[in-house]
């Protein structure tokens, strides 16, 4: 097979939950522990750091690979979704996956994937596992796909979890509550592994602790040592203000790692991670300029807890009128998360000019309810079949002093970054 082929062959198997949805989301482990009995447990051949989260899990396990990599070790990244190409969900030393490595992987895997029906998300995680274990990686970051318990990355005995906050997002499939998805994310504590939780919350704290004692895992709360006020206070390519968060985190989850593993990080290595992690990882999609005058961010914040953090970041600009370029996929509470823009970006800047459009994936929210349900909000807007035709009207209509956001889906970002 072609490497265009093979994909087209993951892609048929069970379809993408971040394509399609509910219709694609496996709540079991099983396929996942068969797989990797069948490929030889590659999942306990290298070490690794588990992160799960609401929101943040993405940047803060990028800031790791960064300073891992900066401190001499070879480190796989494993995160999802892509943004461009597949071949960004698995990474060492910031560099992709090999197209061959890809193709040689699922063919000589097609009669297991088939077989054991395996999903996308699940034949991904066996292709990362081995690739890690075949390149003999030091340590490997691994991002929780969705959850925690149940998602197919948890099948790992880390070095250190890390679950990063939690708020209300995948709630058709995690729970109605912030204790019931915590009680997801908990899952990855494992026996005698230390963990790390990024904020503390009076609804969860109790639950993490509970969970944490039961397994012997020793527990940390980030923002109970370090509190950053100021992102600039850091020298970093990740800019967004919210990324304060995720900074806590970090430098608390390299604490842990200095006490508990056998990883050394000297101080000016975790300065340089901090200030290389783009350049190291390759990150993208996070409070990303794609242009200037008119300055144009990109924003992947996607559900309450990530527009209400985006809001820091744009609150710390200075432009004229603020041009938001919205879309949004069609499981999400996207009437709430509007009104909450509405309401931030209303507080900030009277003059807003609205311009709709949507993902290019089957969940994408058809861009005329879209501006229907705005408009009955209150919020007049254009709509456009694609987000390249929004982008270039909002830019069009913008002044050089302006400010065009694209934001509201990781996918609506991916179109506007290819």
């Amino acid at each position: 097979m072609t490497y265009q082929e093979t994909l087209e062959f993951m892609y048929a198997q069970l379809p993408m939950y971040h394509r399609i949805g509910a219709a694609a989301y496996k709540a079991d482990l099983q396929p996942t522990l068969d797989m990797m009995e069948a490929l030889g447990h590659p999942e306990r051949k290298f070490k690794s750091i588990h992160v799960a989260g609401t929101n943040g899990k993405g940047s803060v396990s990028h800031f790791l690979a960064s300073i891992l990599q900066e401190a001499g070790y070879k480190v796989g990244l494993y995160t999802s979704p892509h943004l461009v190409d597949f071949r960004e969900r698995i990474r060492i030393g910031g560099e992709m996956i090999p197209e061959g490595e890809v193709v040689d992987f699922i063919t000589h895997h097609s009669s297991l994937i088939t077989e054991k029906h395996l999903s996308f998300f699940e034949m991904t995680v066996g292709l990362a596992f081995d690739y890690f274990t075949r390149q003999r990686v030091d340590i490997a970051v691994i991002e929780v796909g969705m959850g925690g318990r149940l998602d197919s990355t948890n099948v790992i005995t880390p070095e250190l979890s890390i679950i990063t906050n939690i708020g209300l997002d995948h709630t058709q499939f995690l729970g109605d509550t912030l204790t019931k998805i915590a009680a997801e994310k908990a899952g990855i504590i494992k026996p005698g592994v230390p963990v790390v939780i990024g904020e503390s919350h009076p609804e969860t704290q109790p639950l993490f602790e509970a969970v944490a004692a039961e397994r012997g895992a020793p527990i940390t709360f980030a923002d109970d040592h370090y509190r950053i006020d100021r992102i600039e206070d850091y020298t970093t390519e990740l800019t967004g203000a919210y990324q304060r968060r995720n900074l806590a985190t970090v430098l608390q989850s390299v604490d842990i790692l200095r006490e508990y593993s056998e990883f050394i990080i000297q101080n000016t290595e975790l300065q340089k991670g901090l200030a290389r992690v783009v350049s190291n990882t390759h990150l993208r999609g996070r409070w990303e300029k794609i242009g200037e005058r008119p300055l144009t961010i990109c924003e992947t914040a996607h559900n309450a807890d990530g527009i209400e953090a985006m809001m820091q970041s744009l609150s710390r600009v200075d432009f004229r009128r603020l041009h938001v370029v919205y879309g949004c996929v069609n499981d999400k509470d996207y009437r709430k998360i509007l009104a909450l823009l509405q309401s931030a970006v209303g507080g900030q800047r009277r003059d807003v000019a609205w311009r709709f459009s949507q993902p290019g994936v089957p969940r994408g929210l058809p861009v005329g309810d879209l501006v229907a349900a705005a408009r009955e909000m209150g919020i007049e807007g254009e709509g456009y079949a694609d987000v390249k035709a929004a982008i270039a009207a909002a830019r069009a209509a913008a002044a050089p002093d302006d400010l065009v956001l694209v934001t509201g889906s990781i996918f609506l970002v991916a179109d506007a970054l290819q």
